[in-house]
């Protein structure tokens, strides 16, 4: 009988740990930097600069990780599910505040930001001068009339997403930048549509992972050939 406290215990107190170990993994703030090379990029711009980030739910955003950004921001890209239902939208406001100090700032809605109302969340973006990508797009102009595509749609679910909409404004010579915030837009893309790279979120880094292994592929850089 003691024995088996023992093993009950034991086998309590290791799923607490994993637990805590979780929670705590879960809150925490990472900054990633990538730098990536296109050929098709319009040489005449030099660089682009984006902050892109996504799924901040309850959070709040840590000014020391905005501080870690190196250099300068062309471009803030909030990836969806910038808030939830429950969340203040005081919590909201503060968040896009100190992203839309970084630089211009662009969202995309995600499938949770809809709860809060999406005439609402609308209204509180504007009224903070953040460009809402509905399913259409937007360009930059480099100094040599080369333009860069920004490309947003609607979150996947319930068929919101027209990324046809999205494109109609575009030209084929634009370097384009999908931005959407469930990855699997991607099966709905092909060569024609001219896309350079996709910005995502939704996976959260592939969910609750164990040894390895989790809900979705663990967040990072991918090669995809329809893209």
């Amino acid at each position: 009988m003691i024995e088996l406290l023992i093993i009950v215990v034991s086998l309590f107190l290791g799923i607490l740990v994993l637990l805590l170990f979780m929670f705590i993994e879960a809150r925490k703030n990472h900054l990633t930097k990538h730098y990536i090379e296109f050929s098709t990029f319009p040489k005449s711009t030099g660089s682009l600069s984006i902050f892109f980030i996504s799924d901040i739910h309850r959070r709040t955003i840590s000014t020391r990780l905005l501080e870690k950004i190196p250099g300068k921001v062309d471009l803030v890209v909030i990836g969806g599910d910038l808030t939830e239902s429950g969340v203040p939208f005081s919590r909201v406001e503060e968040n896009i505040k100190l992203l839309r100090k970084l630089g211009p700032t662009f969202f995309v809605f995600g499938n949770n930001d809809y709860e809060v109302g999406k005439n609402e969340l609308e209204a509180l973006l504007i009224k903070n001068n953040i460009t809402i990508l509905n399913n259409s797009s937007t360009s930059f102009t480099s100094a040599n009339k080369e333009k860069i595509a920004l490309v947003g749609v609607e979150d996947t679910s319930k068929r919101r997403d027209k990324l046809h909409h999205a494109l109609e404004r575009t030209s084929s010579s634009e370097f384009k930048i999908l931005i959407s915030h469930n990855p699997d837009i991607y099966k709905k893309l092909n060569s024609k549509d001219g896309i350079s790279i996709i910005l995502s979120g939704h996976t959260h880094g592939g969910q609750i992972r164990f040894l390895g292994l989790g809900l979705y592929e663990k967040g990072k850089l991918h090669y995809l050939e329809n893209a």
